[in-house]
């Protein structure tokens, strides 16, 4: 759920992808019940139908009986025996996937929707808990960590129709491990590779949530984050992701970093197809206090309109972030603001975020203190074995499987959580308060209101960089932060390419501001006609 601490390290080149296969490759094993293969002819025709279809649109294939949920969960069952070697992007299958997409067809003969997802194949980011699968957060130590449940927003997720296909790689423990970690690696599935370009970094933590759709091996996927982990790959590969209001999705059964920033959220090539998950996915859980925010939200629907929405006297404010230090993003940039300006819209130039000194700091400390509570706290609530473990024993975990748990990078992050007291520290309560007020009532909420503004926007990330397991990361320029602090909603859309990687457009808002920012990117996308290739 963590971009991690950006580092300014020189990346080496990219490591051969024949190194990569024979040290990396994870195979997936696939249920062979009742899964017959389709004909290279149908295989083709639904690959077309995919690419052009948003998910409405493929109900409605399957209502007119040009589609089933069968054949849809098979041909992305080959997309992923065909692609997922090069990608790692998969780490699990759901052995039911297949007899649930038939029971979905029978109901449908009936005439029975189960509902807005009837039949739609989704993958799950593994951090969070779903039935058939386990729950690996990436690391070895919870390899088998089986609880048989289903998380709240998975439990919707279902109820509306969808069919859970599998679950995604991710950095190991939402890249709350290392300040010196590769995006996209995690012990249990190796390293994550951008399908723009294998050699290039899919950034994290939702690393194989972000490549999953890029690839075509679902329809959508859920991600996670606690700062860019949903909107930072979202934007290296060239889709959609929203990261909600926090509390606006219940975030029960999901291996936690931060009680005050983490949410779940959907990742997907649509604007529309991320509406409706999130109108899915949002509600009160009385298991989770911070959902009580959502309680004049229940049976939302973020779903914007058809018909094209004019962004005409639409006041955005045009925030300046590290990325657009890249010229030729920059360009990109201004070529976007231009449309908005053809289309009608107010720009409100020249904001910029003014943190305090020691404004980054503060906000890391405050995550590795909730780091330790909340970690601790899930854990000890499992349903199995793994409720014995603690991040005290994690830590020795992973020093006695050194050989596969950190064989490029450390486990610096959770040792200074460690040795963090507890969330009635006064230094925690402290910065707390102060970054939150930096965010909040001296950071969006301020510029919202002292300019009048419908919503901000800026870039959201600078094209991926090459990926080294060796040095870390290499960020030259992400914008996340202040969304992520203030737990306010971030959209992030498709806005182009620089040579041949996505850059994202970042859409951001006051707290519950999820449908203006899912109109106005609406809009935009229809403007911008970005080609999912």
């Amino acid at each position: 759920m963590y971009t991690g601490i950006s580092q300014v390290i020189r990346a080496l080149p990219a490591f051969a992808l024949s190194v990569f296969l024979a040290a990396l490759c994870f195979t997936v094993n696939v249920s062979a019940k009742e899964n017959t293969p389709l004909s290279e002819q149908r295989n083709q025709q639904l690959k077309n139908l995919v690419q052009q279809s948003t998910i409405p649109q493929l109900i409605q294939a399957m209502k007119e009986k040009q589609l089933t949920a069968t054949e849809l969960t098979q041909f992305f069952i080959q997309q992923i025996d065909e692609l997922n070697p090069q990608l790692n992007a998969v780490v699990a299958m759901n052995p039911d996937a297949i007899s649930i997409a038939m029971q979905l067809d029978e109901a449908l003969s009936h005439g029975k929707l189960r509902g807005p997802l009837h039949g739609i194949p989704i993958l799950v980011k593994d951090n969070i808990e779903t039935e058939t699968m386990p729950t690996t957060a990436g690391s070895l130590a919870l390899k088998d960590n089986f609880t048989h449940r289903d998380a709240p927003i998975i439990a919707k997720l279902k109820r509306a129709g969808a069919i859970i296909l599998g679950k995604t790689n991710l950095s190991e423990w939402a890249n709350m491990r290392s300040e010196r970690s590769s995006s996209g690696w995690s012990a249990i599935g190796g390293q994550t590779r951008n399908p723009h370009d294998l050699n290039r970094s899919t950034c994290g933590s939702s690393s194989g949530s972000g490549a999953a759709v890029a690839a075509f091996l679902s329809v959508a996927a859920i991600g996670t984050e606690t700062n860019g982990s949903i909107t930072c790959p979202s934007s290296a590969n060239g889709i959609v992701g929203i990261k909600p209001t926090v509390g606006l999705l219940s975030r029960h059964g999901i291996v936690p970093i931060s009680h005050t920033q983490d949410t779940a959220g959907p990742m997907t090539r649509s604007v529309i197809d991320a509406a409706i998950l999130l109108s899915v996915m949002q509600g009160f859980d009385e298991k989770d206090p911070a959902t009580n925010i959502a309680k004049g939200h229940l049976n939302y629907d973020y779903t914007p309109e058809q018909s094209s929405i004019s962004l005409k006297g639409k006041r955005l404010g045009v925030l300046y972030a590290a990325p657009l230090a890249h010229e030729q993003v920059e360009s990109l940039f201004n070529q976007t603001k231009q449309m908005l300006e053809q289309e009608g819209a107010l720009l409100v130039e020249g904001l910029s975020t003014e943190p305090y000194d020691h404004f980054y700091q503060d906000s890391y400390d405050v995550l590795l203190y909730e780091f330790k509570a909340t970690l601790n706290d899930y854990l000890a609530q499992l349903p199995n074995e793994s409720k014995s473990l603690t991040l005290e024993k994690l830590i020795q975990f992973n020093q006695t499987h050194a050989t596969k748990e950190m064989p490029y990078f450390q486990q610096e992050i959770f040792e200074k959580s460690q040795q963090k007291a507890t969330l009635t520290d006064q230094k925690y309560l402290t910065a707390l308060q102060k970054v939150h007020q930096a965010t909040r009532a001296d950071g969006l909420d301020k510029m919202l209101k002292e300019h009048n503004l419908d919503a901000i926007i800026t870039v959201t990330l600078t094209p991926a960089w090459s990926i080294d397991r060796i040095n870390g990361d290499h960020f030259t320029g992400s914008f996340s932060t202040y969304p992520a602090v203030s737990g306010y909603p971030h959209l992030t859309l498709p806005m182009g390419k620089v040579h041949h990687m996505p850059v994202g457009l970042s859409i951001t808002g006051g707290a519950l501001s999820e449908k203006e920012l899912i109109a106005i990117a609406h809009r935009l996308e229809q403007l911008i006609g970005y080609k999912y290739n």
